[in-house]
């Protein structure tokens, strides 16, 4: 059973990959979520015109609070580097505030060159990675699509991104099971050997 973490990674153009994550949030909506996009401003446009293109309202869907999208880096600390215990903290309450306004869940979806900010300091991306499935798995509201445009990352957050999701997204209604993924507990145990 999936644990709602899933994994997006990519080369290339961005676009192929919005109409995706367009689909995703359609879905999402349908089933009562709300959904928060992060990324760039000339990121959150673009997923806009794909999301009025499939026919999602989306100053309506803003305007009751079930599309959120986020373009200002926040949830990094104030010297612009990623924390993660501040980000744990906002995805929980991200989480919370939907749960108690009405919502059945939060989907978000993020790029992680655009998460980690600035500074692109993969230090503490797998920290984050397995504090966020952890969170997934106590938190089944949550469902979550983590993206890793390799053109803007380097090359060592693939093997990240690759063994700390359990599922891979092909499409809108298509993931795969992750042969590469390694609990975070059969992490620790090798890690102690």
């Amino acid at each position: 059973m999936s644990t709602g973490h899933q994994c997006l990674i990519y080369e290339g153009s961005p676009s192929p990959h919005l109409e995706t994550i367009s689909a995703c949030i359609k879905l999402r909506l349908s089933k009562n979520h709300r959904c928060l996009y992060m990324n760039s401003e000339p990121m959150v446009d673009a997923l806009c015109s794909y999301l009025g293109a499939i026919g999602v309202d989306i100053d309506e869907e803003r305007s009751r609070g079930s599309l959120i999208f986020v373009s200002e880096p926040t949830h990094l600390a104030p010297d612009g580097a990623f924390d993660v215990e501040r980000m744990m903290r906002l995805v929980k309450q991200l989480l919370e505030e939907a749960l108690r306004d009405g919502f059945d869940g939060l989907f978000g979806s993020g790029d992680m060159a655009w998460e980690l900010g600035p500074k692109k300091d993969l230090s503490k991306l797998l920290e984050y990675e397995w504090w966020l499935e952890q969170f997934l798995r106590e938190h089944p509201q949550l469902k979550t699509i983590c993206q890793y445009h390799l053109d803007t990352l380097p090359r060592e957050a693939l093997r990240t991104g690759s063994i700390t999701h359990e599922m891979i997204l092909v499409d809108e209604t298509l993931s795969v099971p992750n042969p590469n993924f390694i609990r975070v507990e059969r992490a620790v145990a090798m890690l102690d050997l």
